[in-house]
């Protein structure tokens, strides 16, 4: 099928909520993704973070197939092995904490505030406001959406859930005059995805964590983005050394099959039989996907290897023109242009063989595949700098 004739499907069948970029996608391997056409592009976007394993590793698709073949569902009605023994390992590799299985971000962070407000309850009177950043992007049902902090993606929909109230990000002081008796939790990306990839001031979310314990708040941390070895450690607050109540996980769990997750530490442990559920949550199928890619992450060393080639990324992004800003952890990285440039270099970067991502006007993130090599990242950035080079449409 053409790819004016598949467009002009999309546009007859698809609801339109997405605005797609020139290319059909067919197949991948690795950091490299080809299209219908058969030309191929670096993909510094691995599925918006999800293609840690990058497209069709062998571990994902061997452990995709042979759970397949044996049970892809069987609803939470039952005990199945490969749900058990996901959880468990998230665990090992995180905090003593129980895991509630669902299929995304939003609905593992819905998970989070569903956790909070029944905790407020129990241990604060009643609270059950939630503290969020500005620019915060956390999923896009109703609450998630509400409790993120850019206003675009929320006014549309109003009336919207109250309880959620929002303070500069990486300001603690203005977190710290935010909260009242009302507040049951902080809620927090370790690093802004959605907003371009910015990091907060060093030390930050350890001060959040000792404001939570002081004031008796639980501190919820969207990793979704962030976790699974992105940014150099399993989980980002890792690099500082702190341990959340509450952490959210997907994207890059299921190496491209949708799973979420949502771990809760004792104190936080607070759901119980009837409170919360989820037909599709954990089933056999994502959760076979998900030990296929900590399993494989853990072995090829892909954790430490994520900083290594994060600071060659990096590196190589600030010598690139018209370039104000390198910012960043691991693979998760953004660069920032002077001149609004970002969205058409996104477009012109395309006939040159690369994926990028336009947050803004002026700013591009990154957010390869975790198995990316260093000449795949060089060849990646050069591409760029050669789209740089190209005219205007």
């Amino acid at each position: 099928m053409s790819a004016e004739k598949l467009a002009e499907l999309e546009h007859s069948y698809l609801m339109g909520t997405f605005k797609r970029l020139p290319i059909t996608l067919a197949s991948g391997h690795g950091a490299v993704a080809v299209d219908s056409e058969g030309r191929e592009y670096l993909d510094l976007v691995g599925g918006l973070a999800v293609n840690v394993l990058g497209h069709a590793h062998p571990a994902v698709a061997q452990a995709v197939a042979e759970q397949a073949q044996r049970l892809i569902h069987a609803s939470n009605l039952y005990y199945t092995e490969p749900q058990v023994q996901l959880a468990k390992r998230l665990v090992e590799l995180a905090f003593p904490s129980r895991v509630f299985f669902c299929n995304s971000g939003a609905e593992a962070n819905e998970c989070a505030i569903k956790l909070a407000r029944k905790w407020g309850s129990l241990n604060r009177g009643g609270a059950h406001e939630i503290i969020g950043a500005e620019g915060a992007f956390h999923g896009r049902t109703l609450a998630t959406v509400t409790a993120g902090g850019t206003a675009k993606y929320k006014e549309p929909f109003a009336p919207l859930p109250e309880g959620f109230r929002h303070v500069p990000y990486g300001d603690l002081q203005a977190l710290k005059r935010m909260t009242s008796q009302r507040t049951a939790a902080v809620l927090l990306e370790p690093i802004l995805g959605e907003s371009g990839v910015v990091v907060p001031p060093a030390g930050f979310l350890k001060q959040v964590r000792e404001w939570c314990d002081e004031q008796n708040l639980l501190l919820i941390l969207d990793e979704v983005q962030t976790g699974l070895g992105r940014t150099g450690t399993w989980f980002a607050h890792q690099h500082e050394g702190i341990t959340p109540d509450v952490m959210t996980l997907a994207k890059g769990l299921g190496g491209g099959v949708p799973i979420g997750a949502c771990l809760a530490a004792p104190r936080a442990d607070v759901l119980e039989a009837g409170d919360h559920g989820s037909t599709f949550g954990g089933n056999p199928l994502a959760c076979a996907a998900g030990l296929a890619v900590l399993k494989t992450i853990e072995e090829e060393g892909l954790v430490e290897q994520s900083l290594e080639l994060g600071e060659l990324l990096q590196s190589e992004l600030a010598g690139l023109a018209g370039v104000s800003e390198v910012r960043g952890r691991g693979l998760m990285q953004a660069v920032v242009f002077t001149e609004p440039v970002a969205r058409d270099l996104q477009l012109k970067s395309l006939k040159h063989g690369v994926i990028v991502n336009a947050t803004d006007d002026h700013t591009l993130r990154l957010v390869p595949p975790l198995v990316i090599t260093a000449d795949q990242i060089e060849q990646a950035v050069g591409r760029l700098g050669a789209a740089q080079s190209e005219p205007s449409e």
